[in-house]
């Protein structure tokens, strides 16, 4: 209702039932987001925050407990140094500056799955404020603020399906409880679903990069929360948030800021008020759903945990993290153009991961022209490794294998054509070029008076053809190359073929 009572009309487009009513595009331009996420990533540690016992993930439930991480009374967490260390890298590729002193704090709150009754995590003294991360998002680039990346530990699991009973029990699986996180704050400068999804897809590159984390998000290594309101373009006050959870993809982070941003605009424009809220994203049913109010929210009490001494970074300590840092995706990327000559995109799409990344300037050591690596990896690898569902770690063609294979493409021993089936069938068995030339023939024809017989029996089988390329119709040239590789089972070297055919097709 709007002022008075009045009734204010939204003007809308017509959908589905569970979704929001769909704003006209003219309203919705006169609005904008304001997106923060805050993200949390298991840092790769093979044990926990403060206890000795193990993170691996898809052990026996229950099975990966003791006295600390279960908050038992005497027992007294020590802090992982390898935890630090990660967090201290992530901190130092993220651009943020590292804080002279951290402290631990207790989040006081009571969940099922939270045995001690508190989580250790960082408060008002955080590891490392004030850093950046740029991103590219629809062809502009962009620089997002980070708040602050501080560490904590993390919860157990609480499992509402999957077993006979589940509509009357939850169960717990408490493997969880104090594996190690870094959660990283943005300042609240993204102002669209897709800079978001950039971000967050940058973000999880640079911690892979840094082997930080394995940011696996199925086994929640890698999970976000987005804070989003929306305002009247040029209005320079943020609108009332709300907190979006059961974001663990970067699919679902993209369409529930859609809808979210879609829903609130329609509640503005209706002439109600946004409430300040926690909402859960039904994968489901495509939808923000309410999950509690803010004001209605926990008082954490923060106070400093009692257990753990400050932490305060040697300066040998940063120094040794800064020169273990890998070269960053950015400043490959340029390299990858700058020293192999490859395009922008190609650039991109090799540098899009570590391994990836390793595995061109590998084959490019094996002996490859860097082009043609590019080329290569980028079109038939990644297409191969794609249909199989395999990663650049599981390829069967190693780099070594593939320069072999491009060497000999380079020296004409065959063409192109062939050397593409030649890799499929490397990528298959995992046998050698060598071995497979011999064996299925694919060596290239460069005997010239052999194409040239070729030639002559395409174009005396065709005369209309070649009294149409005769009269000046050139486009007819590309018919009798087609037909010559195809009798050749496009073993012909193509230059040869090329130049014999124009000699022969300008014979009278």
């Amino acid at each position: 209702m709007g002022a008075g009572g009045c009734y204010n009309p939204v003007p809308i487009m017509s959908r589905t039932a569970q979704e929001p009513p769909r704003i006209a595009p003219d309203v919705m331009a006169r609005y904008e987001a304001v997106i923060g996420l805050e993200v949390h990533a298991q840092l790769e540690t093979r044990t926990k925050a403060f206890c000795a016992c193990s993170t691996r993930f898809g052990d026996a439930p229950n099975s990966n407990t003791c006295p600390v991480c279960l908050g038992l009374p005497g027992a007294l967490p020590v802090l992982n140094k390898r935890a630090l260390e990660l967090a201290l890298r992530a901190s130092l590729a993220l651009h943020c500056k590292i804080q002279e002193r951290s402290r631990f704090a207790r989040k006081n709150y009571f969940y099922p799955d939270l045995p001690k009754g508190y989580q250790i995590s960082m408060y008002e003294l955080p590891l490392a404020t004030a850093g950046w991360l740029e991103i590219e998002a629809e062809g502009a680039k962009k620089r997002i603020g980070i708040t602050r990346l501080h560490m904590e530990d993390d919860a157990g699991k609480s499992l509402h399906e999957g077993f006979p009973d589940s509509d009357r029990w939850s169960y717990i699986d408490l493997n969880r409880c104090g594996v190690p996180l870094a959660e990283i704050v943005s300042e609240p400068d993204l102002r669209a679903p897709a800079e978001a999804y950039a971000y967050l897809n940058t973000l999880k590159q640079v911690l892979e990069y840094t082997a930080v984390s394995d940011c696996n998000m199925e086994e929640g290594s890698l999970r976000c929360d987005a804070n989003v309101s929306v305002r009247l373009r040029g209005a320079a006050k943020f609108g009332t948030k709300a907190e979006v959870k059961n974001l663990n993809s970067f699919r679902y982070l993209q369409h529930a800021l859609e809808y979210e941003i879609e829903r609130q605009i329609g509640v503005l424009e209706s002439g109600g008020t946004v409430s300040q809220e926690t909402r859960l994203w039904n994968v489901a049913a495509g939808r923000t759903e309410p999950m509690r109010s803010k004001e209605f929210a926990h008082d954490y009490r923060y106070f400093p945990d009692p257990d753990l001494l400050p932490v305060s970074i040697p300066r040998g300590m940063l120094d040794e993290v800064r020169r273990s840092l890998p070269e960053l995706p950015d400043a490959k990327l340029a390299r990858f153009e700058r020293d192999y000559g490859i395009m922008p995109y190609d650039a991109g799409v090799l540098a899009a991961t570590r391994a990836l990344a390793d595995y061109f300037e590998a084959t490019i050591r094996a002996g490859a022209p860097a082009k043609a690596a590019a080329n290569w990896i980028s079109v038939e690898l990644l297409r191969r490794l794609n249909d199989a569902g395999k990663d650049i770690a599981d390829c069967p063609v190693a780099p070594a294998a593939l320069a072999g294979l491009l060497a000999k493409i380079e020296r004409g021993e065959i063409t192109a054509a062939s050397g593409k089936k030649v890799f499929a069938t490397m990528f298959d068995t995992g046998k050698s070029a060598v071995d497979i030339i011999a064996a299925e023939g694919f060596v290239q024809i460069t005997d010239t008076s052999a194409i040239e017989t070729m030639v002559r029996a395409v174009v005396a089988k065709s005369p209309e053809n070649a009294a149409k390329y005769r009269a000046g119709n050139e486009g007819v040239f590309k018919f009798f190359v087609g037909q010559v590789m195809r009798e050749t089972r496009g073993q012909a070297n193509p230059q040869l073929v090329n130049e014999i055919l124009k000699r022969v097709l300008a014979e009278k």
